[in-house]
């Protein structure tokens, strides 16, 4: 039997890449973004279904989970970067990296896990960062967000495997593609005072030739690796980068 996958923001990156890789493997893919465009995936599939979420809103996590029938497996990879100094970031942003990159994941969570939980069975994958494997500048807040959802996942793991549910993290690397901070709220820029210059500048340097990176479709096999894994791994680092981090794990 054909199994389904529900994934968060697909319309570029990460994403549309796990897409495109469950397609190939034969899944069903219930792919969700803001404003849904068939044209992301350059042409109709009968296994694929593109609905509409924004995961700060309730109302539309809940039109979502009723639209999207039964699923076998959720990622949670919608998200916004928040790059800067961090006494300059408002706390207005901050909230907002809260509620996409925590409290959104959290969220759709809740709003799957009685389904999964009523057919034991289930895998929940939250996409979080390398910037859980080590301190990174200039990424504060975002670091914040990320590393609650690391240990969120971890918790649920044990509660959900009492029900047959998965619950597993992909942590990627950089990806040059995406380029440092380019789905940040605010520009870089703006959130670089004068006062951190020669800080901030071998930093930004580092990350436009950076010796090891993430390709998207490490992050779409990590995904995959997390889904069928049947060893109780909780973390799959996902890119060269993140492996080297991660020790070679």
């Amino acid at each position: 039997m054909t199994r389904t996958i529900l994934i968060t923001g697909t319309s570029s990156g990460y994403g549309k890449a796990t897409a495109e890789h469950f397609l190939v493997k034969d899944w069903n893919v219930v792919a969700t973004m803001r404003k849904p465009d068939p044209a992301v995936f350059g042409g109709a599939s009968d296994r694929l279904r593109i609905l509409p979420l924004d995961v700060t809103s309730q109302e539309s996590i809940e039109a979502l989970a009723e639209a999207a029938g039964p699923i076998d497996v959720l990622v949670n990879n919608a998200g916004v970067g928040g790059v800067g100094a961090f006494e300059a970031m408002p706390m207005s942003l901050i909230r907002q990296l809260i509620e996409t990159n925590t409290i959104g994941v959290m969220a759709m969570c809740q709003a799957f896990i009685p389904r999964m939980r009523e057919r034991r069975s289930g895998c929940i994958v939250n996409v979080t960062s390398s910037v859980t494997l080590g301190a990174f500048p200039l990424a504060a807040a975002y670091t914040a967000t990320k590393q609650a959802i690391e240990g969120f996942t971890g918790s649920l793991a044990h509660e959900l495997g009492h029900f047959g549910i998965d619950a597993k993290l992909v942590e990627p690397g950089y990806a040059p593609t995406t380029r440092f901070g380019a789905n940040a709220i605010v520009p870089v820029s703006d959130l670089l005072p004068g006062e951190y210059a020669d800080f901030a500048r071998p930093i930004m340097e580092a990350f436009a030739a950076p010796a090891l990176t993430t390709r998207e479709s490490d992050v779409a096999q990590a995904v995959w690796d997390a889904v069928q894994d049947r060893t109780g791994q909780l973390r799959f680092p996902a890119g060269a980068d993140a492996l080297a981090m991660a020790g070679g794990v």
